[in-house]
């Protein structure tokens, strides 16, 4: 029977990032993820590293604070999956006052540690490069600064280095139940397969997201008056609106804000709803009102009306909040409770409610130090300046890296290698290997996706499925029809 100091229940990124944390302070770390890692709400996201500029109005101070530094953290460690961007934000008078905008991204600019990203200024929006795409009574707003992630691939790169790190991961495995039993707890998995075995841990960290409650409660017995919030968070993705690499945030009647971002170079995202959710998880869907109301808050911005008949795709993702009584789910805290259940004397579960993918790295680091005492031993935190893979320059920038990539491959289409390395960063050229022209890379699908990182996806990035590839792994789903997209599931299937 395999044995571990801890295992960890759900491979989002906030499972993720602990299981990383704890393997790189020397303790043993299985993770198990039931489906796909990034396979919920971690990759349904608005793909923002953000510090939340909303949440001021709701006094959000330290949440606000605390994702504003690790904003500079995520750049340094993260660099070829997070960017910088600048967000525009278009003043409408009977919405917002200026004054309380002002004042707002003060805070914004001054909450956190800004070592490298510019702050807030006033622009006016009636002269380039802003007045591409918005309606001709638009002309003052703000601009401020955020970063661009692409949230799927960060789950990845944090599993990748857990592994490296000596973590054990399973995908497709699913805690079928666990029990304290002699000081630590003994569980059964079961894989897909359906053969179900036995492992031992010294402590359990419950990060299954929107299943958290159940976790807790149904497969660890242990009750709990914590309860979770289920919200709903839909987006849109359009034809491309607008030139320019900005973003906009953009305030809706109903004094909620959405973003408006660039997105895959062709497209525009468009999001997102906040919804009350009872339905399952794991496959929540954009309704149709909801698809309605963000092409009509875009459509207070834009010159050209965006109809819900563009709509390439929608997608939906279930945040789960911590219960903190709230009635609207717009205000629910976006903070994260860590909640340490335990016997005395015997092992602990430690629970995960809420976060956000921007503070993944500092929750991690605050539940290592809530289990500290069961293991004194761990060595300290680490975290903030090791690189994940993929984001390790050998102390250049970002730039030099992907240009000695592009050098190392003469015989391959540039619009190739900035696909490969805008997703694996340093790894791509593990991607490639050896490779020199198109006829080395196996079947080609479109959207730069060949047989040749689809192989690699599987045998090192945990793929199995079609979905796996095309909408995690890549998003070369929004460029590939049915027949290419069978083409990849045969493949997968080879």
């Amino acid at each position: 029977m395999s044995e571990f100091d801890l295992l960890v229940v759900g491979g989002g990124i906030n499972g993720a990032g602990i299981a990383r944390d704890a393997a790189g302070r020397g303790l043993s770390v299985l993770l198990l993820e039931r489906n796909d890692l990034a396979g919920a709400t971690s990759s349904w996201s608005s793909k923002l590293i953000h510090g939340g500029l909303r949440y001021l109005e709701q006094y959000e101070f330290r949440l606000v604070g605390e994702a504003l530094a690790e904003r500079e953290v995520l750049l340094s460690i993260a660099g070829h999956l997070v960017w910088p961007a600048r967000f525009v934000m278009p003043h409408v008078p009977e919405l917002r006052p200026r004054w309380m905008i002002r004042i707002g991204l003060f805070l914004y600019d001054h909450l956190g540690r800004r070592a490298t990203l510019p702050g807030s200024c006033s622009v006016r929006l009636d002269a380039p490069p802003y007045a591409d795409g918005l309606g001709a009574g638009l002309r003052h707003g703000f601009e401020y600064s955020d970063c661009r992630v692409d949230d799927a691939r960060l789950v990845i790169a944090n599993v990748l280095d857990a592994q490296a790190r000596g973590a054990e991961v399973r995908v497709r495995t699913e805690l079928v139940s666990a029990r304290r039993d002699g000081g630590g707890w003994l569980a059964r998995v079961r894989d897909a397969a359906g053969a179900e075995t036995e492992v031992r841990a010294r402590a359990v960290v419950n990060a299954a997201g929107p299943w958290v409650k159940a976790t807790l409660n149904d497969r660890l017995g242990q009750p709990s008056r914590d309860n979770v919030r289920l919200v709903k968070g839909s987006h849109i993705v359009v034809p491309r609106r607008y030139a320019g690499d900005h973003a906009f945030i953009l305030q809706n009647d109903d004094r909620r804000v959405i973003f408006m971002i660039p997105y895959e170079e062709d497209f525009t995202l468009i999001g997102t709803t906040d919804e009350p959710f009872a339905g399952d998880p794991l496959r929540p869907e954009a309704s149709a009102a909801e698809i309605d109301y963000l092409c009509r808050a875009a459509n207070r911005y834009l010159a050209a009306p965006v109809t819900p008949r563009e709509v390439c795709w929608h997608y939906a993702g279930v945040r789960p909040l911590y219960d903190d009584g709230t009635d609207d789910p717009s205000s629910i805290t976006r903070d994260y409770t860590l909640r340490v259940d335990e016997v005395k004397g015997a092992a602990p579960v430690l629970s995960i409610f809420g976060g956000k993918i921007t503070t993944y790295r500092v929750l991690a680091e605050h539940a290592m130090e809530k289990l500290k005492k069961y293991f004194p031993k761990q060595s300290r935190a680490w975290t903030a300046k090791a690189a994940l893979p993929g984001s390790d320059f050998g102390g250049g920038s970002r730039i030099a890296a992907r240009d000695a990539f592009y050098a190392r491959y003469p015989g391959l289409p540039k619009t190739l290698l900035r696909t490969l390395f805008h997703r694996h960063g340093t790894r791509a050229a593990q991607v490639l290997g050896d490779a020199r022209s198109n006829a080395d890379l196996g079947e080609a699908f479109g959207a730069d996706l060949t047989e040749r990182e689809i192989t690699y996806l599987r045998e090192n990035e945990w793929a199995r499925s079609a979905e796996d590839v095309l909408w995690r792994r890549t998003k070369a789903g929004l460029r590939l029809d049915a027949a290419a997209q069978a083409r990849v599931t045969a493949c997968i299937g080879r």
